[in-house]
């Protein structure tokens, strides 16, 4: 049921009525990034820089001058690491606002006989958009403490994340039929399917590049999961529009 879900997302993702959302979800989330990027950058040359300078390596012999060459490079890989960090939040964030397109055509597409989804309230979607930020930069920073214990570090990474996306996305294409209520218990009731399909979006999150489709494969993904899951537990009356 996953992987046939995650053949359709992939498939729906190169569509071409989802052409115009793949670009600017692209588009904007570089943008991002790269704001941020030299907003931690900056930060760091202005505040930690300075005091690594006069407390890590004060009056250095010249000879040793090259720590301050190793020193940069270990702040470089340091920054890059907060950046893959936020890479989650950030691109779900951006990609929120444009989560309700990608569903719409995956309704049409694949579902054509179904009655559609409704898309949520600009309000809820923000608020939610904004907790959802919160959650995962708090499950990141906690994957974070858990890199340096050896053995942890990659499970903690994918379990985290895998929870997080997967919570997230499905009670979002669930909210397209049901209250916010019913989605969350219907998530709770599927919950090890729901975490399967999270641990999926995890692998395709830590991919350099490919990532930053991540918010639309995961939409994608739980917006058929759901379907599935629908189909397959019809007590969970849908609300129909």
């Amino acid at each position: 049921m996953i992987l046939h879900a995650a053949r359709l997302s992939l498939a729906n993702l190169f569509a071409p009525e989802t052409r115009g959302v793949f670009w600017k979800v692209i588009g904007l989330t570089v943008l991002a990034l790269v704001v941020i990027w030299f907003g931690l950058r900056e930060t760091f040359v202005a505040f930690a820089w300075p005091w690594l300078q006069g407390a890590v390596m004060p009056d250095l012999p010249e000879w040793a001058g090259w720590l301050t060459f190793v020193f940069g490079i270990i702040a470089s890989l340091g920054l890059a690491l907060g950046l893959a960090l936020l890479l989650a939040p950030v691109t779900a964030i951006i990609a929120g606002f444009f989560l309700d397109d990608v569903a719409e055509v995956i309704e049409k597409r694949d579902y054509p006989a179904e009655p559609p989804g409704t898309a949520l309230p600009l309000g809820q979607a923000i608020s939610g958009s904004i907790k959802f930020l919160g959650i995962v930069v708090l499950g990141n920073l906690i994957a974070l403490f858990l890199l340096f214990i050896p053995g942890v570090n990659l499970v903690a990474f994918f379990l985290v994340n895998g929870y997080l996306l997967g919570r997230e996305f499905f009670e979002f294409a669930a909210m397209r039929y049901r209250t916010p209520a019913e989605a969350r218990l219907f998530r709770a009731k599927h919950a090890s399917t729901v975490l399967l399909a999270g641990l999926l979006v995890a692998v395709f999150l830590a991919i350099p590049i490919v990532n930053l489709l991540t918010p639309l494969f995961a939409a994608g993904l739980m917006v058929h999961l759901h379907k599935a899951l629908s189909r397959k537990d019809p007590g969970f009356s849908l609300r129909q529009n």
